[in-house]
């Protein structure tokens, strides 16, 4: 059964139907709230009020789109409004600056020994919280630039700059923080 019909049955009744959109896309809600909001419970409470949201304009979802990306942008929104973060405005631009004194912290780790996603996970809880976010979207969750430049309601040539700017201060804090040479790329 594809999403369209499962859409269908939840909009003819079947509100037990919805539980396969919360299982389905449950991680990468968290995630994207997480990384907006900056707490666990705060985050928990955004995809709660999301799902919420998405059950009750159901009939909305016009398959425009593919569903997670209709339910990721109002995650996006609803982790916005109630955080008030101002992800891409000055704000968050002196972060970046910020991100660069890091390195008096060197942490001088063998990354054979250190499991890679927990490299990554330290790496974006230190990034600025749009470019974390936009990494997320982007490698993690497979995403293609114009479905985040859906969710985040930023245009595809300021994601694909921003995804650029990202990339590059993660390599930077990478060599900042870690050992390159311990970095074995597979």
């Amino acid at each position: 059964m594809n999403e369209n019909q499962r859409v269908q049955q939840v909009l003819s009744g079947n509100t037990s139907a919805f539980a396969y959109f919360v299982d389905a896309y449950q991680d990468m809600a968290i995630t994207i709230a997480y990384r907006i909001c900056g707490n666990m419970q705060d985050a928990e409470d955004v995809v709660q009020e999301s799902y919420v949201k998405a059950y009750r304009n159901m009939h909305s979802f016009r398959a425009e789109s593919k569903f997670s990306t209709w339910l990721y942008r109002i995650v996006y929104n609803t982790a916005i409004t109630h955080s008030k973060a101002r992800m891409w405005t000055g704000i968050q631009e002196t972060a970046i600056e910020n991100a660069f004194d890091l390195g008096e912290n060197r942490m001088e780790i063998d990354l054979d020994e250190m499991d890679r996603k927990a490299v990554v996970s330290d790496l974006l809880q230190k990034m600025p919280q749009g470019d974390a976010l936009l990494l997320t979207l982007y490698y993690m969750e497979d995403n293609p630039v114009k479905e985040i430049a859906q969710i985040t309601g930023l245009n595809e040539p300021n994601v694909k700059v921003k995804l650029f700017r990202a990339r590059k201060l993660f390599k930077e804090m990478l060599e900042t923080n870690y050992r390159l040479e311990d970095v074995r790329y597979s």
